[in-house]
């Protein structure tokens, strides 16, 4: 999963017209005020004064649905980041904002604040499911924005939530493929997390909803995984920020505060079990790259488990001539993202 380097501001809930069944921003990002411009210039001052150059980051936008909120205060955050851009300073700006508000003159107002790149919380592309989930858009809206950016010379990126309301595993599957039928260069891919006081926790019932099971959404996010690693396109967000309000609200869900690392180790657990049968041995010895052993072994060591109650001693060691991403099992050089479970 690639790393991507933000400096956020959040802006919770302004500017948006609707209230999904799953939305409480100032819960999920830990803000309880919008910024104001001072704001925007004194943290970028401070983190460049801090950081030096900065030219892989970006100036980013989320929260709300920054296309909506009042062109008075969007143009005064674009114009406080302004300075901050350039050679030795951030590389652009990134905003977040709904399908729906995206039209021609947004676009222009985007170009002429050198904003580089877009995200769209699709969420959904199931019709049904956006409904269910008060979204206030289709799935069409997602096609028809996501066109306008890239024609436009925006990198696009797209966001998907798991396991909303009335979603099955195949509304996730085929969401997805629709995702990458945009041609996305960025995904970021949260599971939903049930917080109070908002529309989903009054469905919240056992055996009602949440309605996939924990191992399914896992699952599911190593297969979408290894899809985007297909498709080209980078994820750069696997699961929600950890933060103490997130914690506080939260009553259901699929959360984990390192969710990203759990997909990944379990995609490196199906090619130890891959590799465990090919060879055939009650041992299995696995070189990875440094740094990726936390990985190897799983969550206090579930992968390892789970291959020793199938009969299997696993040994891992570090080799720093092994590629990230890949494995050397009893000798033998296997890729981590190529392994799609069945659905």
């Amino acid at each position: 999963m690639a790393k991507h380097k933000t400096l956020a501001f959040f802006i919770p809930h302004r500017g948006c017209p609707h209230q999904c069944s799953f939305c409480d921003q100032r819960t999920i990002s830990g803000t309880v005020h919008a910024p104001e411009p001072e704001e925007i210039t004194q943290t970028c001052r401070e983190m460049l004064e801090r950081s030096g150059t900065l030219e892989s980051a970006e100036i980013a936008f989320f929260g709300g649905s920054f296309t909506a909120v009042e062109p008075a205060y969007q143009t005064a955050l674009l114009e406080a980041a302004q300075p901050f851009l350039g050679t030795g300073k951030f590389s652009g700006i990134r905003i977040s904002t709904r399908p729906d508000a995206v039209d021609a003159a947004v676009l222009e107002r985007l170009k002429a604040y050198h904003v580089t790149a877009v995200e769209l919380g699709a969420q959904s592309m199931c019709d049904r499911v956006l409904r269910l989930n008060a979204r206030g858009h289709d799935a069409q809206a997602v096609r028809t924005a996501s066109a306008m950016l890239r024609q436009a010379g925006f990198s696009l990126g797209l966001q998907q939530m798991v396991g909303l309301y009335g979603s099955t595993l195949q509304d996730e599957y085929d969401t997805l493929e629709q995702l990458l039928a945009c041609r996305p260069e960025t995904l970021r891919i949260y599971p939903t997390v049930v917080l109070a006081g908002t529309k989903l926790a009054a469905y919240c019932q056992p055996g009602v909803y949440p309605a996939l099971s924990q191992e399914e959404v896992l699952d599911y996010c190593a297969d979408a995984l290894c899809r985007c690693h297909e498709a080209g396109v980078r994820v750069i967000r696997l699961g929600l920020h950890d933060t103490p309000s997130l914690r506080a609200g939260m009553l259901a869900g699929y959360f984990h505060p390192a969710y990203g690392e759990l997909v990944e180790s379990r995609l490196y657990l199906r090619q130890l079990q891959k590799a465990a049968a090919d060879c055939g041995k009650p041992e299995l010895f696995v070189e990875t790259a440094p740094r990726t052993m936390s990985k190897v072994l799983g969550q206090h060591g579930c992968n390892r488990k789970t291959l020793a109650e199938q009969g299997v001693t696993l040994r891992v060691q570090e080799n720093a001539a092994v590629a990230p991403g890949t494995l050397l099992a009893n000798g033998k050089c296997c890729g981590v993202y190529g392994n799609v479970s069945e659905k």
